[in-house]
C-alpha cells in the first residue's frame, strides 16, 4: 500500500520536480531571516503599548516572563512606531507567498510511514506541527486583523502575542537542527540523498530558479500593494490590498486617514457641544474642569506628527495644535516634570475607550491635547473637541474625545 501510486503516503505519489533540498532550503533561508525580523518588530511595537505601566494598556494579562523585555517607550524618534510595525505588518504579508511554497515543498513529508520512527523522531514531528501551525496561526490571525480591524476584539493581542512564542520557539528549533543542512545545500555540498525528492518526477514545466523567481514575484506584488499604506503620501494610491491604502479620505484639512470614526465611537453633538463638554484634569492638588474656551486661552504650541496604527497603516505628519501635556499637569500641582498621566474618552464602543501614558511621554513638549489640525478645528471623527497627540505612540494611544486626564501613580 505504502508504494501504491494513488496515495499521499507513497513517495510515488508526489511526482513534482522542483521538490527538492535546494528548493525547500533558499525558501528556508529566507524565512529564517524574514520571521526572525517578523518576530522582532512584533515584539518591540507590542513594548509600544507599555503593557507593564498599568492594566489598561495591557492586552495579554498574565504574559509572566514573556515580558522580560518590556521597556518605557521612548518619543524619539516620532517615527519610530511608524516604522517598527509598518515594516511588521508589510513584511508579514509580503513573506506569505516564501510561506506557502515552502509549505508546500515539504507537503510529502506530512504523509510519511510510519509516522514515528523513534522518540526523537516524534518529538521532531511534534515540534514540526507546533512549527506549521503556529506559523498559519500567526500569519492567518494577523492578515484578518490588518484586513477587517480588530476582527478578534479582546482577544486578538493575546492570541498573536503567545502565538508568536509558542511559533518562534518552534521555528529556533527547527532553524538550529536545519541550517547547517540548508547551507550546504544551497551550496551544493549536500551530498546525503533526500526524501523530498521524487523517485518518479514528472516532466518539468518549469525551473527551481523559475519557481523561486514566480514565489518572488508574488511576495513583490504584495509588497507594492500593501507598503505604500506606511509611506504615506501619493504612494498611498499602490496600497491596493490595504484596507487604509488608496487616496486620503476627504479633503481639506482633516482629510486623512481614520480608523474610528465618531459614529461608530458612538459619540454624539450633545456630547461635545462646547456648553456641555468639559475636560476633567485630576492630580496632586485636586481636580479643574476646563471648558474648550479656556483651554483656547491657554498658551498654544504645535507639533508635526503622524499617527501611526497596529494595522500598519499611518499618515503623514500633521500640523497639531493645542496646550501640552505637561502645562495640564502644572494645573494640578505638577510645576516640574510631569507623572504617568491615565486618559480616558467619551467613548461607548469599541476598544482603548481608555489609556496610560508613562511620564516621558506626558513630559515632551510635543505631547499635545491637540484642539486643531492643519490650521482647522478638530472634525468629529478626529477627535473634536479635544484629542491627545504624542510622537512615536500607537494610534491606539493618541485618545480622541477625551474627557478626563488623571496625572500621577496609576
Amino acid at each position: 500500500m505504502r508504494d501504491h501510486p494513488r496515495l499521499p503516503t507513497s513517495p510515488g505519489f508526489w511526482r513534482s520536480p522542483l521538490r527538492g533540498p535546494w528548493f525547500t532550503s533558499v525558501l528556508g533561508l529566507v524565512l529564517l531571516v524574514g520571521i526572525t525580523v517578523l518576530f522582532v518588530t512584533g515584539l518591540v511595537s507590542y513594548a509600544a503599548y507599555n503593557p507593564g505601566l498599568a492594566p489598561v494598556n495591557d492586552q495579554t494579562p498574565d504574559k509572566g516572563i514573556l515580558g522580560f523585555y518590556l521597556f518605557a517607550w521612548p518619543t524619539d524618534p516620532v517615527w519610530l512606531y511608524r516604522l517598527t510595525q509598518g515594516v511588521h505588518v508589510t513584511l508579514g504579508i509580503t513573506l506569505i507567498p516564501v510561506l506557502l511554497a515552502k509549505l508546500w515543498s515539504v507537503v510529502p513529508r506530512l504523509f510519511t510511514l510510519p509516522p514515528a520512527r523513534s522518540v526523537t523522531h516524534a518529538l521532531e514531528r511534534v515540534s514540526l506541527l507546533l512549527l506549521v501551525g503556529g506559523g498559519l496561526f500567526e500569519f492567518t490571525t494577523g492578515v484578518l486583523n490588518v484586513q477587517l480591524d480588530y476582527v478578534f476584539p479582546g482577544s486578538f493581542y493575546p492570541l498573536h502575542f503567545y502565538g508568536a512564542w509558542v511559533f518562534f520557539a518552534a521555528f529556533l528549533a527547527h532553524a538550529a537542527l536545519k541550517t547547517p543542512t540548508a547551507l550546504r545545500a544551497v551550496r551544493g555540498r549536500l551530498r546525503e540523498p533526500s526524501d523530498l525528492v521524487s523517485p518518479r518526477p514528472a516532466p518539468p514545466t518549469v525551473s527551481r530558479r523559475g519557481a523561486l523567481w514566480l514565489v518572488g514575484g508574488g511576495s513583490l506584488l504584495l509588497f507594492l500593494t500593501t507598503v505604500g499604506q506606511s509611506l504615506g503620501g501619493p504612494f498611498r494610491r499602490t496600497a491596493l490590498l490595504a484596507p487604509h491604502g488608496a487616496a486620503d479620505p476627504g479633503g481639506g484639512p482633516n482629510g486623512f486617514q481614520i480608523n474610528k470614526t465618531a459614529a461608530y465611537a458612538g459619540i454624539t453633538p450633545a456630547d461635545t457641544h462646547e456648553d456641555a463638554w468639559r475636560l476633567v484634569v485630576t492630580g496632586r492638588t485636586g481636580t479643574v474642569r476646563l471648558s474648550r474656551a479656556q483651554l483656547l486661552r491657554m498658551p498654544q504650541y504645535s507639533a508635526s506628527l503622524p499617527i501611526a496604527c497596529v494595522e500598519g497603516w499611518s499618515t503623514a505628519d500633521q500640523w497639531w495644535r493645542g496646550v501640552r501635556l505637561r502645562d495640564l499637569a502644572a494645573l494640578v500641582g505638577y510645576d516640574g516634570d510631569p507623572p504617568d498621566v491615565f486618559v480616558e474618552s467619551l467613548q461607548r464602543h469599541g476598544a482603548f475607550r481608555r489609556a496610560a501614558l508613562r511620564a516621558n511621554q506626558a513630559a515632551d513638549e510635543r505631547s499635545l491635547l491637540a484642539l486643531a489640525v492643519n490650521g482647522e478645528e478638530l472634525s468629529p471623527d478626529h477627535g473634536h473637541p479635544a484629542r491627545i497627540i504624542v510622537p512615536a505612540a500607537p494610534g491606539v494611544l493618541n485618545t480622541k474625545w477625551v474627557a478626563r486626564l488623571t496625572f500621577g501613580d496609576l
